[in-house]
């Protein structure tokens, strides 16, 4: 700009100055400009050359929109940051041009405990492939339980109450991910293999536990796909899957003498409702047939 010249400016720290920062005016003393350590004290303490125009207004080439900020920092050595992560960035930017560490390190301090109290309480990763599935089971120290729901996945239509339990096993996967999330890596497969609807535990890396909630119904004309939902079974094997929280991990022998289920060793199993209700009535007719 014509008229513009360099100058040093030294004077008592009474003494005001004004400021032209991008286009934002301020004034103030020498006194708060060299109070602190920074940039603005070589400026005007007479070590630096400064640019000023025909009307004595200081320029300096930067944006002032956080400039009053800065001042108030210099005066009061503290000052309220602003409240979207955005401006503090702004701001923090600011403060590491004029070299003000102090209200640096603030900023970022502020900028980290936003980026932490953003973080999501739950996280479900989505698997995408087998290997991605064995790499976030075996990297844990956690247990896993992952449930695999993958409806079109299916050559039978669904019994009338299947859509049902299907969304129930979904909604209950959720409830548990949020209450255990701290404890347990819960992950869900939506591509995986031929199963439809199926819940797996894990512990130390292995697979200890697994509730199938399908199975085909035989029709006189047709098969259908029939989808449980063992909400019992599931919240049990999920409280069992917590004792592969510590590094030894459950006593197996403890645990079979408390389950009302038949265990093989390194796997849980169910028998499906028809499979059980199979059973009953066969024990049914075998006792008719030794009491006549």
């Amino acid at each position: 700009m014509s008229g513009d010249h360099k100058t040093v400016i030294k004077g008592n720290p009474s003494q005001y100055v004004k400021l032209n920062i991008g286009g934002s005016l301020h004034y103030t003393t020498i006194g708060t400009l060299t109070k602190h350590d920074t940039m603005l004290r070589a400026m005007f303490s007479g070590r630096m050359e400064v640019l000023t125009d025909s009307e004595g207004w200081i320029l300096i080439d930067r944006c002032g929109k956080h400039f009053g900020t800065i001042l108030n920092f210099l005066r009061d050595g503290c000052v309220p940051l602003p409240e979207s992560a955005k401006q503090m960035a702004e701001l923090l930017a600011e403060a590491k041009y004029y070299c003000i560490s102090e209200l640096a390190e603030s900023c970022e301090q502020a900028l980290l405990k936003k980026e932490r109290d953003a973080e999501p309480i739950c996280r479900v990763p989505l698997i995408t492939s087998q290997k991605e599935e064995q790499l976030l089971i075996s990297s844990t120290s956690k247990p896993v339980v992952k449930l695999l729901i993958n409806r079109h996945n299916n050559k039978y239509s669904y019994t009338g109450t299947s859509d049902d339990n299907l969304l129930k096993n979904i909604e209950l996967f959720d409830k548990l991910s949020l209450r255990f999330s701290g404890r347990v890596l819960f992950i869900k497969d939506v591509i995986g293999s031929s199963e439809i609807c199926c819940w797996s535990f894990y512990g130390h890396g292995k697979k200890v536990a697994e509730v199938c909630c399908t199975s085909i119904v035989y029709a006189t004309d047709k098969k259908h796909t029939k989808v449980e939902f063992p909400d019992a079974r599931i919240y049990e094997e999920t409280l069992n899957i917590l004792l592969y929280e510590n590094r030894t991990g459950p006593d197996q022998e403890l645990m079979q003498a408390t389950s009302t289920r038949v265990v093989v060793p390194g796997m849980s199993s169910y028998a499906s409702d028809d499979e059980e209700e199979r059973s009953g009535l066969a024990r049914l007719r075998s006792n008719k047939q030794n009491n006549p």
